[in-house]
């Protein structure tokens, strides 16, 4: 499924990248943006090659930061979406989703 083809691309990408640095890495018809921050948080866009890379990796400081602050760092490594709740992500997701904002 697409979810399965994402969430599998996300950890593959996300493991394989350096604590601080930022990756495009193209997989079949899309590119899938990482940020792996100094303090090991990550986080993956996977968008079409017609997005704007700069706004993708906007998208990613934003909801790391955000996250960073309202998630206790205890729980990153063993969180999930079952047991982590992060509503601003789903906001961002949509904000970000159709039209990249105005920069």
């Amino acid at each position: 499924s697409v979810q399965e083809f994402m969430t599998f691309t996300s950890q593959l990408i996300a493991e394989r990248s350096a604590l601080g640095s930022r990756a495009s890495v193209k997989e079949q018809e899309y590119l899938c943006h990482v940020y792996v921050r100094s303090d090991g948080l990550a986080a993956v866009v996977i968008a079409d090659t017609e997005y704007p890379q700069r706004v993708c990796f906007s998208l990613l400081d934003k909801v790391l930061d955000e996250f960073s602050r309202q998630v206790s760092r205890m729980d990153w490594p063993s969180g999930s979406p079952a047991t982590i709740s992060y509503s601003a992500l789903d906001e961002y997701l949509s904000k970000y989703q159709v039209q990249p904002p105005c920069r």
